[in-house]
């Protein structure tokens, strides 16, 4: 198991920033998530360094849409990358200007599709022939002209996936033998204006050269298409997928090698197309070194040979650590927080309070001696924690969040509790009878 955590400078088994973890748990019942805003901060400004400067970042809330988060990034020069009406509503709450925004997806409803026209965003992601068309109706029922991107399924698969999202039958984007229909529908569109393309590959890439390679090969699909078409894109959304070393074996991304190599593939594109804008959408890579899951051991219980350290948030609050929707199970960076006790060690199967056995955060984990009442934290959690996972299975709810910022901190976003969890659960008559 990594260290943990590995690759973040302001985070500690002892403290995240200048706060110890117990300061917090004295104030925030566990379990709840503690981001270091000095992390996030950090972590963009390393990225900017080395990736050539015209590139423009837009930050994907799926990775973590809390507004605090949101507001943070945006501030520090990300765009914002949405899918769905309520992240849509998130970003423009936090001030993200509709010039800033691109939403993305596969099944776009008439009320999402509304709003952007109704507010101008930079570009609404088409992603099939079907939704061109909606699209172009709602626009010309508003009177309005809505900028548009395509998403492409390419022939070619992205290099280094963890999961690989083009070159197969997908959900996602205008598959490449239909984007003659797609060219020739965008023509007969009046209300809607083609801006650019968006590809995106695959996920979880740490290899800078798989990255440079999926890079080289989407632009020159879009210079194919510029020349093909005789149009000019504002923009090429080359997508993301920079992935975040997790776990044993794995070798951080170099992102300097990769910035030497996009300077190269960018310039050259740009020889031809100098207004066109480089567009890179993340979000892991944005926010997942900057943070840790904080979880109590409730007790301490021998199982045949093994120990089993029983906490009170598991895979409800954190599921990618406890390895849903993955093939195979590996443990996230761990450790027992605060100071150290002893500098031996014990192994440990960590769990939640679920029922269960799939609730299993760490297996064969060793742990400096847990005591109950201990705190256990889980690194590189800022992405794709409690948002991905099953937070109201048994009614447990959403854990609570917590920003640090040097020797300060804020409560992002309370923890449910037993009237939150019911009072969407109405009864309430409809009206169905026949007429």
């Amino acid at each position: 198991m990594l260290a943990f955590p590995p690759d973040s400078r302001f985070i500690s088994a002892e403290k995240i920033e200048d706060i110890c973890y117990q300061r917090l748990a004295d104030q925030v019942p566990t379990p709840f998530y503690a981001y270091s805003a000095s992390q996030i901060r950090a972590d963009f400004s390393a990225l900017k360094n080395s990736l050539p400067d015209d590139i423009h970042y837009f930050y994907s809330l799926k990775a973590n849409p809390n507004k605090a988060l949101v507001r943070l990034l945006n501030q520090a020069g990300t765009g914002c990358e949405v899918c769905s009406l309520a992240e849509l509503e998130t970003v423009l709450s936090q001030g993200v200007e509709p010039q800033d925004i691109i939403f993305v997806g596969p099944g776009k409803y008439i009320a999402e599709l509304t709003q952007c026209c109704r507010i101008g965003i930079k570009a609404v992601v088409i992603e099939s022939i079907e939704e061109m068309k909606l699209l172009n109706d709602i626009a010309a029922s508003m009177g309005v002209i809505q900028t548009i991107a395509l998403r492409i399924n390419p022939d070619f698969i992205g290099e280094k996936a963890k999961l690989v999202m083009s070159g197969k039958p997908r959900q996602f984007g205008i598959d490449e033998q239909l984007l003659p229909q797609a060219f020739s529908c965008v023509g007969q569109q009046s209300h809607l204006r083609l801006a650019g393309i968006h590809i995106y590959l695959g996920t979880r890439i740490l290899d800078w050269q798989a990255l440079a390679k999926n890079t080289l090969n989407i632009l020159s699909l879009a210079e194919s298409l510029q020349n093909t078409y005789k149009i000019h894109f504002d923009f090429v959304d080359v997508g993301g997928g920079f992935g975040v070393r997790y776990f044993d074996k794995e070798k951080a991304l170099d992102i300097d090698s990769l910035g030497d190599a996009l300077a190269d593939i960018i310039r050259t594109y740009h020889e031809n197309f100098p207004r066109c804008k480089i567009i890179v959408e993340l979000g892991r890579y944005l926010i997942a070194r900057a943070g840790v899951f904080v979880t109590r051991v409730n007790y301490l219980k021998p199982s045949r040979d093994e120990w089993f350290a029983v906490c009170d948030g598991g895979a409800n609050c954190h599921g990618s650590a406890a390895g849903i929707n993955s093939l195979i199970r590996r443990n996230f960076p761990m450790a027992r927080l605060g100071e150290t006790r002893s500098d031996q060690q014990y192994r440990y199967q960590v769990t939640g309070p679920l029922c269960t056995p799939t609730d299993l955060l760490g297996e064969n984990v060793m742990l400096a001696e847990l005591r109950p009442g201990d705190l256990i934290g889980i690194g590189h959690s800022g992405a794709y924690g409690a948002s991905a996972s099953p937070v109201n299975f048994l009614g447990f709810g959403h854990p609570a969040e917590i920003l640090v910022e040097k020797d300060q901190a804020f409560l992002i976003r309370t923890a449910d509790n037993i009237e939150t969890l019911l009072a969407p659960q109405i009864c309430q008559p409809l009206s169905v009878a026949n007429a």
